[in-house]
């Protein structure tokens, strides 16, 4: 049986998950809201050396709470952790959170990437990232737009335009697997000068222009990267409907960093804040120990092909620092 995207190729894929986006044109950043019908069970992988986090100490497999209210990506370095803040008010006046006597705690994790540096107005007064985070929450939904949109509107890799990707997959067992990435790069996602992405042996279809495998590979030891920029991090999300626990989650998320190691070279540097953060909705039954291992690789596979997709579907904006995709390569595929 061969294996195919869900219906939307997104993460909402996953029954029960939505996404939401708000992002600030002007600003040139923007925050990503996943959320789900109930809580969920939750883990997370660091990888890169410069991360910026909330919560994550939460979702360690020996602590008190197993499961989270949403998962916040946002721009704006250290700034952007307040969009988790707003989310959680959101979710609050909506009666959403964690117990404790007569008061609602929302818990909210989140994660951010540096996009500072990239030509938008940063000379706020008043942080915007807990208006974005609110507002983000407020247009959660099945579906949602990829490219130059959310956490991944002020987006760069090495060479291009970086963005917001999503992608899924339906596993022979029917279980889904889904990710949702943005993708801020030190290393680049493309081969070489070429439009070819370094995803090309897992994309489904032609989800990411249909180039196939670049016939000319550089140097491997001479990446190019955008370290003079010094703003970079992809952090992501890979959801599953199975049943895991939140060590299996880790696990998961885990798994999912070799997506990031297939479609970006290099990635997981110094100067990266790479993070993969797993769900988990529990509405399928706990897989087996080969089903886990199925789970962990389709993971993998997912994450890279929404990372192409991120690349592949950001759109210009004026001013941009660097070329889009779509601009330079996009006239071939239509």
């Amino acid at each position: 049986m061969k294996t195919k995207p869900g219906a939307r190729n997104l993460i909402t894929d996953v029954a029960g998950l939505r996404v939401g986006n708000a992002g600030d044109m002007r600003l040139r950043s923007g925050v990503t809201v996943l959320v789900a019908d109930a809580p969920f069970t939750a883990g997370v992988h660091v990888m890169g050396g410069a991360p910026g986090t909330r919560e994550t100490d939460l979702l360690a497999a020996d602590r008190v709470i197993e499961q989270v209210d949403a998962l916040v990506l946002s721009g704006g370095s250290a700034f952007g952790l307040d969009a988790a803040s707003g989310v959680a008010d959101g979710l609050r006046a909506a009666g959403r959170g964690f117990a404790v006597g007569d008061v609602r705690v929302p818990i909210v994790p989140g994660a951010i990437l540096f996009d500072l540096l990239n030509g938008g107005d940063k000379d706020w007064v008043e942080n915007p990232y807990n208006g974005l985070g609110r507002a983000a929450l407020a247009a959660a939904a099945e579906d949602f737009g990829i490219g130059t949109e959310g956490a991944g509107t002020g987006a760069g890799t090495a060479n291009l335009k970086g963005g917001l990707g999503s992608a899924s997959v339906v596993l022979p067992s029917g279980v889904t697997v889904g990710a949702l990435v943005a993708v801020n790069a030190l290393g680049s996602a493309t081969v070489g000068s070429g439009p070819e992405f370094w995803a090309a042996p897992f994309e489904m279809g032609d989800e990411y222009g249909g180039r196939g495998v670049a016939r000319d590979y550089p140097d491997p030891m001479l990446a190019p990267t955008k370290l003079a920029q010094h703003g970079n991090t992809t952090i992501g999300i890979v959801a599953t409907d199975a049943r895991l626990t939140q060590a299996q989650c880790t696990r998961l998320a885990t798994a999912a960093h070799d997506g990031f190691a297939r479609a970006l070279m290099p990635s997981h540097t110094l100067m990266d804040g790479d993070l993969v953060f797993a769900a988990a909705t529990g509405a399928r039954p706990a897989p087996d120990l080969a089903d886990q291992v199925l789970l962990g690789h389709a993971a993998a596979c997912v994450m890279a092909r929404a990372i192409a997709r991120a690349v592949h579907a950001a759109t210009p904006l004026a001013g941009d620092l660097l070329p889009c995709w779509q601009a330079r390569f996009g006239a071939a595929d239509s």
